[in-house]
């Protein structure tokens, strides 16, 4: 059966997907490729958009992962009829209508533990598992158990896991590990991609394709057949990530493809759907509304490009660094989604070796090549030593330097002589008392100063060491371990990202509340345990 293709079905053929006269209880992945749930701003529109304008619950994402009592049908009729008549209390409708997602969980803290011990003492807490979901749930039931962020991210989310993965396989987990590999390769499968989450209203785009990294891991685990294994999977992200680049003419771009005049072809983060994110509805509104001269529909889609990347949100997407409603996402050819691609071709041509096919091999190989030339034509700054994003619509590159330039570096593309001046700029430019900055510019976006983020650190440092930058890559980890100890220590908790300017204190900014629990900063504070050893108490930086 064909993968479920929401942003391609209509209102009407979707509703009769999701409901039937007599729903079942519950529905379960093995139904998953014959059904999908309406996202709740297509089940009940009306009340969708009341609820979230008014402001009912103080977290957008509050009202999307809440379960609908009864067909949803028979609620948005029911509100259409009663919602402008005298003393109607939405509130109360919703009460009656929906059961609460609960607040924000976060795990119980346990004063003077070791970090170590009380991370492997998360991994239960932070499990979960859905075989079967409620009938009108959001949430995509998923074979396997799996390990979610924690906090109000209560699904499994696709590139925060990858950093979760490497945390479980420290603590000894292996079979978690295949566990969350198996999701992710079901649901290729099922939905022809990795949605950013397991959440319907996720379906319309992915994330920073780890996959790839993932199988690598897990052949680190078992052994190399684990590639064949894979393979197929490996082969439909692929063909996921480059739909349309066959027909596409230079100088245009389709989905997450853009084709140069040379005939090149690169990548760019998109989503299917022009709306605005149902989970921040109410901030994706204002903020097309500050972009009067703008299709609200542009800047919708390229907000929600930048929640495919990863870097929700930040300036390297802004033509205003200062401005949420100059972001052009859509136009900009990404350093790390490109150097990411690169190494998904390497390694199916890796899988095709394994189960000896040669023209496969043969053909990626070459796919791999063509791309390294392109990143090395297009997003390399002589100039400035460093790798840059590049706006295709206007042909140039942008000139700001961000921690995605340590990226080709992190997946080998990189040649030594680049490598070295990047480390060099990085050192210069974004080394800070807790770690690598994102970006250089403070402008209240959670992926800019002073925040920094558990993957990134792990980036540089895997990145710096392969070209042998060891004493910078050790200065960086190091410092971020330090931050990540300190506020532990005073606070008893690891959270979603920190401030690297040497205070001491979680992040901030952003669209939501500092999250603890947390997944991707689990996973890589062990392995920097692993690599450099407990840090002592001190200031960070010192």
């Amino acid at each position: 059966m064909r993968p479920i293709d929401l942003a391609s079905l209509s209102f009407t053929t979707l509703l009769c997907v999701a409901c039937s006269n007599q729903p079942p209880a519950t529905w379960s992945y093995a139904d998953a490729q014959g059904r999908a749930n309406l996202p709740p701003d297509q089940a009940y529109p009306e009340l969708f958009e009341a609820v979230q304008r008014k402001q009912v619950f103080t977290d957008q994402k509050h009202f999307v992962d809440a379960l609908p009592n009864r067909d949803p049908a028979q609620i948005r009729a029911d509100y259409l009829a009663r919602r402008n008549g005298d003393g109607f209390d939405i509130k109360a409708f919703v009460k009656d209508n929906f059961i609460d997602s609960g607040e924000a969980e976060s795990p119980a803290p346990k004063p003077g533990v070791p970090i170590k011990e009380h991370i492997d003492s998360l991994w239960p807490v932070l499990s979960r598992s859905y075989r079967q979901v409620p009938a009108y749930s959001s949430l995509l039931p998923l074979p396997q158990p799996y390990v979610v962020p924690g906090g109000r991210f209560r699904e499994m989310y696709y590139w925060d896991s990858y950093f979760t993965m490497l945390g479980l396989e420290k603590s000894g987990d292996k079979a978690q590990v295949r566990q969350m590999i198996d999701n992710f390769a079901y649901m290729i499968d099922t939905y022809g991609h990795i949605p950013n989450g397991n959440r319907t209203y996720y379906l319309t785009r992915s994330q920073p394709p780890f996959f790839a990294y993932m199988v690598a891991l897990q052949a680190r685990i078992e052994g190399d057949q684990a590639y064949g294994r894979y393979l197929p999977q490996l082969q439909k992200e692929y063909a996921y990530w480059m739909e349309g680049a066959q027909a596409l003419q230079p100088g245009t771009a389709a989905r997450h493809v853009v084709k140069f005049a040379d005939g090149s072809v690169l990548n760019r983060y998109w989503d299917a759907s022009p709306t605005p994110r149902q989970e921040s509805w109410l901030q994706d509104v204002k903020t097309a509304e500050q972009a009067p001269d703008r299709p609200k529909q542009d800047v919708w889609r390229d907000l929600r490009a930048g929640a495919e990347s990863g870097w929700d949100f930040s300036s390297r997407w802004l033509d205003d660094s200062q401005s949420l409603a100059t972001i052009r996402t859509t136009s900009i050819v990404p350093v790390d989604l490109n150097s990411l691609i690169y190494h998904l071709e390497q390694t199916i041509a890796k899988a095709c070796e394994t189960i000896e096919n040669t023209p496969c091999v043969q053909a990626y190989s070459r796919r791999a090549e063509r791309r390294q030339r392109a990143i090395e034509q297009r997003l390399w700054n002589a100039d400035r030593g460093v790798y840059v994003d590049y706006d295709w619509q206007r042909n140039q590159q942008r000139q700001q330097l961000t921690a995605a330039t340590l990226f080709p570096l992190y997946t080998g593309l990189a040649s030594v002589e680049h490598a070295h001046r990047t480390a060099d700029a990085v050192r210069d430019g974004l080394l800070r008392p807790g770690g690598i900055a994102t970006t250089q510019v403070s402008n209240g976006q959670q992926w800019d100063e002073p925040n920094g983020w558990a993957p990134l650190q792990w980036i540089a440092v895997e990145g710096l060491d392969r070209y042998r930058h060891t004493a910078l890559a050790q200065q960086i980890g190091s410092r971020f371990q330090q931050q990540v100890e300190n506020l532990y220590r005073k606070e008893n908790k690891l959270v979603e990202k920190y401030d690297l300017s040497g205070r001491g204190a979680g992040g901030g900014g952003g669209e939501y509340e500092l999250q603890d629990g947390f997944g991707w900063t689990n996973g890589v504070t062990l392995k920097l345990l692993g690599k450099y050893g407990e840090a002592s108490p001190r200031l960070v930086g010192e």
